[in-house]
């Protein structure tokens, strides 16, 4: 979710700087321990479905658009859905990987 907002933030601003957040702590409220896998799939594929329309409607142009990270500096559009690709695949990675440890 915060990948979907910061591509908004910066296709409407004029290279904002966006706000970091501490993932580990985010995973341990109460809605990412206690839901039922389901509900933040569903989530995940709507905001993948947004995403995927937001995507395709971009101009050559857009892609040089940027945000600045805290961390990372100046980020372009293009080179944060690379990031986003690799992180969905090192994700993916991690699931394969338990599910072959446990015999899922």
């Amino acid at each position: 979710m915060n990948a979907f907002v910061r591509f908004k933030l910066a296709l409407t601003e004029n290279e904002p700087t966006i706000k970091t957040y501490d993932e580990a702590r985010w995973a341990e409220l109460a809605d990412s321990k206690s839901s039922a896998t389901e509900l933040s799939l569903t989530l995940l594929k709507n905001l993948h479905d947004r995403w995927v329309l937001l995507l395709g409607a971009l101009a050559p142009a857009d892609w040089n658009r940027r945000f600045k990270h805290p961390e990372q500096g100046s980020v372009s559009l293009d080179q944060n859905l690379a990031l986003y690709a690799w992180h969905g695949r090192h994700h993916i990675a991690h699931i394969t990987a338990l599910r072959e440890r446990n015999h899922w």
